[in-house]
């Protein structure tokens, strides 16, 4: 697979920016320890799963102190519609008991100190380095795996080795929302089943080679053209008067 120049991967990220100028991340959250409750809860889980449960959760405890008082029994009772609710909500707890004894009841803004959490990996840590914090990294999930290494923007076997992989590709001014751009693109254009390729703005720079049809769309993409279904509609001819047939 031909690597991407720099001048494409500028231009990736162009049109990916131009589509949502200030992307925001789904989840819903009101503080950063809200923010980290709510990445803990999404793993392994749909975003619209997190945001249903959250609502209630976040009433009554949106600080550390406040879920260490909710108790792991009540917080189980509110996050049962989530997968992996029993671990999670232990999770909470813990993480919880370090941030008030460790941190003074606040998300530390330092990664190995968000990574010594209970139910906080590297994906989780640079979430919320990025969106509490505004720090430009960049969280590897499923979607932007797959879509680093689909679109040959930056291939690579593990989470890890494609996070370094668009550490290295991508221009400084473009970090910030990276992350964002990517995860979005992946779950609305580039969707693992059967990525939506008409309708993908940066389908002639990607290197993927089972592009899905209409091939004229596609091919338009690579013209420089906005496939039929983005463009405005043409104005339609005029239509001809319908003559009535001839008598025998």
């Amino acid at each position: 697979m031909r690597a991407f120049s720099k001048r494409e991967v500028r231009e990736l990220y162009r049109r990916l920016a131009e589509t949502r100028p200030i992307p925001q991340t789904e989840l819903e959250f009101v503080s950063p320890f809200t923010l980290l409750v709510a990445v803990v809860l999404s793993a392994q889980a749909t975003d619209a799963s997190v945001n249903k449960a959250t609502p209630a959760l976040f009433a009554l405890a949106d600080t550390p102190k406040k879920m260490l008082a909710l108790g792991e029994e009540r917080i189980i009772e509110l996050i049962r519609t989530i997968g992996l609710f029993r671990t999670k909500a232990k999770n909470l707890i813990a993480l919880s008991r370090i941030l008030v004894e460790r941190h003074g009841g606040t998300v530390p803004h330092d990664r190995a100190a968000l990574e010594a959490l209970p139910g906080v990996g590297r994906k989780t840590a640079n979430v919320v380095l990025n969106v509490a914090f505004g720090e430009p990294t960049i969280a590897v999930d499923t979607h932007i795996f797959r879509v680093a290494n689909r679109t040959g923007l930056a291939a690579g076997k593990t989470p890890l080795a494609v996070e370094t992989a668009l550490e290295a590709v991508t221009p400084v001014e473009y970090k910030r929302y990276a992350h964002h751009w990517l995860i979005l693109h992946g779950r609305y254009v580039c969707q693992a089943r059967k990525p939506d390729c008409p309708d993908c703005v940066v389908a002639d720079l990607c290197r993927y080679g089972a592009k899905t049809g209409p091939a004229e769309l596609v091919a338009a993409r690579a013209g420089g053209r906005a496939p039929t279904g983005l463009s405005e509609p043409a104005a339609k001819p005029a239509s001809r008067p319908v003559r009535s047939p001839r008598p025998a």
